[in-house]
């Protein structure tokens, strides 16, 4: 076997799965995070199709269960709070609604995958890369801390603003395609009872204002919700960074409108979870360079606008780790193979992505919104089989195989 020790930067959900998978086959992962522990709160995720049998195979079904947020099914409603058009799991199969059976918080999800890998998987948290070399024999790290150390090979599971992709392949500005807006996500208290649904209150662009969403969805803590906002924008030009501009771009953007968002905004200052980005999409022509190779949201992401981006992550963490092992560690074998499994799956995630964004949720005028409006309730006269496939075909793309377990050394 040419490569046994792998330095997986990103403890996310792609870097754990490949741990996990890595170790079955007899390798031995080491997952490097930036943060100093696992993250806590966060946004909701959808595990869906093929990553559905990823996370059978990997044990963790039953615990994803346990951690559902509840979620199943998607309102649309006006300011009012009545309701326009409902979207629920029982029309659209377990993969392919915009809320997936297998609904859970992506911090959650990080969690089961970090229970079930660390016992056998070095976890290092407090700690980054800022410095590559590698050679015909191995890859040199320079971590943060001043440590360095030396591994076969190295997996960036970084996310969308991947270290291990600037110091290996280039400048962002290189690989990232902006999407035209922008996401804020934070938990929230809230006095409403969702019962399990997610709420969608959409406003058209008018008078200087962009088309914009906000959103209210279950949590499995009582009395909590998880609030989201969505618009179109042109980038803002701040620091990103700076937390208190992006939180006062929310205000500014939603300030004046009804439904609950007074409420939301008013506990937009306190919340510990915030998260804010622009929706952005990875494209790149390889996913590997020498013994480095980029995985899930680092190699291909797709924006949360897809809804695919958890499982695109899952299904490529297992199939990486098994191509490893088929190829008994051989990168350039295992490499190639990776990347032609898993290209047709993140390009069509990608491309789904490109055209749901724009699709309802920053609708550019009143003629625009009435359509989104009355095409949702249609949705609901129509087969399940038809209105499901997009997603569902998508999400199935790649054809799971099964990996040799490799002798223990």
């Amino acid at each position: 076997m040419s490569a046994r020790s792998v330095l997986i930067v990103g403890a996310g959900i792609a870097g754990p799965t490949l741990a996990y998978w890595l170790h079955t086959y007899g390798f031995e992962p080491t997952v490097l995070e930036r943060s100093p522990a696992l993250r806590t709160g966060g946004h909701a995720v959808d595990i869906r199709g093929t990553a559905r049998t990823v996370a059978a195979r990997t044990g963790i079904t039953a615990h994803v269960a346990r951690a559902h947020t509840g979620a199943h099914g998607m309102a649309f409603v006006d300011h009012s709070g009545a309701r326009l058009a409902t979207l629920g799991t029982d029309g659209y199969g377990h993969s392919g609604g915009p809320v997936a059976e297998m609904a859970i918080r992506r911090t959650d999800l990080a969690r089961i995958l970090f229970d079930v890998s660390h016992d056998h998987v070095e976890y290092l948290f407090g700690d980054t890369v800022i410095a590559i070399d590698q050679d015909d024999d191995g890859v040199q790290v320079e971590l943060a801390s001043g440590v360095s150390r030396r591994f076969d090979l190295l997996v960036g599971a970084d996310g969308i603003g991947s270290s291990v992709r600037q110091l290996q392949f280039g400048a962002p500005e290189e690989f990232i395609r902006d999407l035209g807006c922008y996401i804020a996500l934070f938990s929230t208290p809230s006095t409403i009872d969702l019962d399990g649904w997610q709420l969608m209150h959409t406003m058209c662009a008018g008078s200087g204002r962009p088309g914009r969403t906000a959103a209210l969805a279950p949590v499995p803590e009582q009395g909590r919700a998880l609030a989201g906002f969505f618009w179109r924008s042109e980038p803002a030009g701040f620091d990103r960074d700076d937390v208190e501009a992006q939180r006062q771009l929310v205000r500014n953007t939603f300030d004046g409108d009804g439904w609950v968002i007074p409420e939301l905004l008013a506990t937009i200052e306190d919340a510990q979870d915030f998260f804010f980005d622009r929706a952005s999409q990875v494209q790149m022509p390889s996913w590997s360079r020498g013994r480095v190779a980029l995985l899930g949201d680092a190699a291909s992401c797709a924006s949360p606008m897809s809804g695919i981006g958890t499982s695109l992550a899952m299904v490529g963490g297992y199939v990486l780790a098994g191509e490893l092992a088929a190829a008994e560690g051989n990168h350039h074998v295992a490499y190639a193979r990776y990347e032609r499994e898993m290209r047709g799956f993140a390009d069509r995630a990608q491309a789904f992505a490109r055209s749901s964004g724009d699709g309802g949720l920053m609708p550019r005028s009143r003629a625009h919104l009435w359509w989104r409006n009355a095409s949702l309730r249609l949705l609901r006269l129509m087969p399940r089989q038809l209105v499901a496939r997009g997603m569902e075909r998508v999400a199935s793309t790649v054809e799971l195989r099964d990996y040799p377990v490799l002798a223990p050394h």
